[in-house]
């Protein structure tokens, strides 16, 4: 049966109104608003003192609730997935760290076989973060995997993923960057720069070949220079790039946050979490990839001598308070950053990011104070603060 979502404020692709009624219908999609002196017949669900934002999308997650995409298990996996919903975000890119091509190729097919079996944030596509990465700025990946781009390796992989691989992140500076970049992205997979001490110069040749984001932007990469602006420099300058913004306060200063916002404008900024398997979970010892990490004080760090931040625990929901809170955007900024930005940057805005008539009805509830109070999908509310 259809029903009415009353609220205090829509956040819709290209506008956001003032009160209203939005129809869910009896196939759990979006169908029509109306405005607040229109109001329809049927039932009405009132949240008359909240906001409804569409569902978030988090293109960059590794772990939750003590799992990891890593781990190559689908039962692990679709826990996350039920987890993600208690973190606003109703679709998410398992992504996955450096590793050898064999083990890559069984999360590809392991993820190819199951990803519509998910019972909740639905699996959008597959996001390798690396492993073509360089060792300067490795951070919490491990180097013995890092090679040189191979297009036949992308082939084997996306056939196993039965064509989910939507994202690949790789350093420019490696042999081959540009060629492969123009391969792959030619196939309609993104290309994202990340872990790199490439200079400016070689992640434009990248971008220019079809590189269209930048891996969480500021973290692992070559510093902006006012002489050798370097990867930062590039993100921050060139036209139509996507640049990836972990917003937890730890990553990255709020007022780096801001300066790149600012110089990009929300609608190329995509909020992610790279948030690690400790996510949900209680402070203590944890492992990213094979790596020992210990979760304190807000943060994931490797136990080394390097103490290098080791993924994130950040929710996506608490990603788009900060961001308000810190001052930084508006409200309507924030929420386009961990939806709709997030969705097109990865090519899967067709399915997810916005609330627009006949998509799946994938949405929140928020306070306005922006912390979540509900999460709905499929028109279902399936998670309560």
């Amino acid at each position: 049966m259809s029903y009415f979502i009353h609220a205090n404020k829509f956040f819709f692709q290209n506008a956001t109104e003032n009160g209203g009624y939005l129809e869910i219908t009896e196939d759990n999609k979006f169908g029509d608003y109306f405005k607040e002196n229109q109001k329809p017949d049927g039932k009405i669900v009132d949240y008359s003192n909240q906001w409804i934002a569409p569902g978030l999308v988090d293109t960059h997650i590794h772990g939750l609730l003590g799992h990891d995409v890593m781990d190559n298990d689908w039962d692990k996996l679709n826990e996350m997935s039920e987890g993600l919903l208690k973190t606003g975000v109703t679709s998410w890119l398992p992504t996955t760290l450096t590793a050898s091509f064999d083990q890559l190729d069984a999360i590809c097919k392991t993820i190819g076989d199951n990803y519509q079996n998910a019972t909740g944030a639905k699996i959008q596509g597959i996001h390798f973060e690396g492993p073509y990465y360089t060792e300067e700025h490795k951070g919490a990946q491990n180097p013995k995997y890092f090679r040189d781009p191979d297009i036949n390796e992308y082939i084997k992989w996306q056939e196993s993923a039965k064509g989910m691989l939507k994202k690949i992140s790789l350093a420019p500076e490696r042999k081959g960057a540009v060629e492969f970049t123009r391969e792959v992205t030619n196939d309609g997979t993104v290309v994202a720069l990340g872990h790199s001490a490439a200079t400016f110069e070689q992640a434009k040749d990248c971008v220019e070949a079809g590189a269209s984001m930048f891996t969480h932007t500021y973290n692992g990469m070559s510093a902006f220079g006012h002489r050798e602006p370097g990867m930062v420099g590039a993100a921050m300058s060139m036209n139509l790039v996507d640049d990836e913004l972990i917003c937890d306060g730890y990553h990255v200063q709020p007022y780096a946050a801001k300066a790149l916002i600012e110089s990009k404008t929300p609608e190329h900024v995509a909020l992610i979490t790279d948030c690690m398997r400790a996510g949900l979970m209680p402070d203590g010892d944890y492992v990213l990839g094979e790596f020992p990490v210990v979760v304190e004080n807000g943060t994931a760090r490797l136990k080394d001598e390097s103490h290098n931040l080791a993924g994130s625990i950040l929710k996506l929901n608490d990603a788009i308070k900060n961001v308000v809170d810190w001052n930084i955007v508006t409200p309507e900024d924030a929420i386009m950053m961990a939806s709709y930005v997030a969705a097109k940057s990865s090519k899967v805005n067709d399915r997810c990011g916005s609330i627009l008539p006949g998509r799946d009805a994938d949405f929140l509830v928020l306070n306005k104070d922006m912390s979540l109070s509900e999460t709905y999908l499929d028109g279902v509310s399936r998670y309560k603060a």
